[in-house]
């Protein structure tokens, strides 16, 4: 375990600045209510069982609906769906901008994205600022989206170009 009386201190600008300097995918995870919000702090878990995690900020008026979703799909968003980041990184609601159905476990899931996870919770962790929410995977669909992911990098969207 690591003592905190031998750990430097840390400026926090600097450190968000320093985690600015790594490329993230951007999603948005919705629950019933229906319910959005904006994450770029999605990655995959375990492929046995099948598992995926993101976080939320403990100071976010939408952490505990998230943390007590029994089910929570995540989207991975493509650049022509920018605004839609931006909206569901300020509120939670106004599904009206974007064409969208509920789902299985009345789960409001946006048409037109690169990929969608359909999830159960598996496990909720505190985690410093925010909670740690695993999703158990029980449904993954590829979308026939036409344009490039959407990236957060430098706290500005872009999107991948190739070498």
């Amino acid at each position: 375990m690591n003592d905190s009386a031998d750990s430097p201190d840390l400026n926090a600008a600097e450190l968000r600045r320093a985690f600015g300097q790594f490329a993230t995918g951007v999603t948005i995870v919705t629950a019933p209510g229906p319910v959005g919000f904006t994450a770029n702090s999605f990655s995959s878990v375990s492929l046995s069982p099948p598992l995926v995690q993101w976080s939320v900020d403990l100071s976010s008026e939408r952490h505990d609906i998230f943390a007590h979703a029994k089910y929570f799909s995540i989207h991975i968003i493509d650049t022509t769906q920018r605004d839609l980041a931006e909206h569901f990184a300020r509120v939670g609601e106004g599904f009206g901008s974007c064409d969208w159905h509920i789902g299985a476990y009345d789960i409001p899931q946006i048409k037109g994205c690169l990929a969608r996870f359909d999830c159960r919770q598996y496990a909720v962790h505190p985690a410093g600022d925010h909670s740690l929410i695993i999703g158990e995977v029980l449904n993954a669909e590829v979308g026939n989206a036409s344009d490039e992911g959407l990236i957060f990098y430098q706290s500005r969207y872009g999107a991948f170009t190739p070498l």
